[in-house]
């Protein structure tokens, strides 16, 4: 399959530079920077960490300095010692871009969990230059799932991510094809090995059940944005990213096929397809990118 990074340079050569954990209001997060140029952000799902990032980044070009977070309380960033919600993670953001010193409005890429922080930061004017959110929803979890997760709550705090816990979220993380390829199953695994039992049950608290509805916020979006679907994942259908889309300024929304939540792990072409194509469309000459 051909696309855009056979004939471009992409980050692919580009040895990603280790980051002093970087402090912020929800602990010091583990950070990897990459390349030099614009700053873009790229900020996982729930229970994993940055190296589901990995797949997508030699699919992306050069010109940019990545920004890969392990989010508050996952991966090897510091556990978490508190509940908190997404605009406390938000925030966290904030203290984050301060700290490394990036005073220019950043393209931000979240999956899932980075997807709603986004969805903050994007009504924060001066913040964010575009947004790509991929397999974000925009309500609350489904009552359902909010009662599946109550149940195996207690599981994951006391003996962590195991037997049936572990299960259900691979499920919910990856396609029955995914899951069943090795190096992408993996990955997953290795992430929910990394936090602390506590810190793991607590950033489901925090991220999860104490999610809210910010499809009333979405005409606040102040920037260039992409909603990404998948095919697969049934609380955030195509049709649901098309109907956010409409709700926002400046917004569209694409679906990706064979994928659930995890689509820079499971579809990183088709994901670096659709980033690159919005990317060239807010080209550097195009406004200025500093905060104000």
């Amino acid at each position: 399959m051909n696309h855009p990074a056979d004939s471009v340079e992409t980050a692919a050569s580009i040895q990603p530079v280790p980051t002093k954990p970087v402090p912020t209001r929800l602990g010091r997060l583990h950070v990897r920077s990459i390349g030099d140029g614009i700053p873009t952000v790229l900020w996982s799902s729930m229970f994993v960490d940055s190296h589901t990032w990995d797949p997508l980044l030699p699919l992306l070009p050069t010109g940019r300095r990545y920004v890969l977070v392990d989010p508050p309380g996952l991966g090897l960033s510091e556990p978490l010692h508190a509940a908190s919600d997404i605009a406390g993670a938000a925030d966290a953001a904030l203290d984050l871009l301060a700290w490394l010193g990036i005073d220019e409005r950043v393209d931000w890429v979240g999956n899932a969990f980075g997807g709603h922080v986004g969805f903050k930061l994007g009504a924060r004017p001066g913040v964010l230059r575009s947004l790509v959110a991929v397999s974000s929803p925009t309500q609350p979890i489904p009552a359902p799932l909010r009662r599946q997760i109550h149940l195996l709550l207690p599981v994951v705090r006391t003996a962590g991510p195991v037997g049936p816990a572990r299960s259900a979220i691979v499920e919910a993380m990856l396609t029955d094809a995914s899951a069943a390829r090795e190096p992408i199953r993996r990955v997953v695994t290795e992430s929910l090995g990394r936090p602390t039992r506590r810190s793991l049950a607590l950033a489901v608290r925090s991220f999860i059940l104490n999610r809210v509805d910010v499809t009333g916020e979405l005409a606040d979006l102040t920037v260039p944005s992409l909603f990404i679907a998948s095919d697969d994942r049934g609380d955030w259908s195509p049709a649901d990213a098309k109907a956010a889309a409409a709700l926002a300024p400046d917004a569209e929304a694409v679906t990706i096929g064979a994928a659930r939540t995890l689509i820079p792990l499971e579809q990183p072409e088709a994901l670096a397809v659709h980033i690159r194509r919005f990317w060239e469309r807010q080209t550097p000459g195009h406004g200025d990118t500093r905060r104000t």
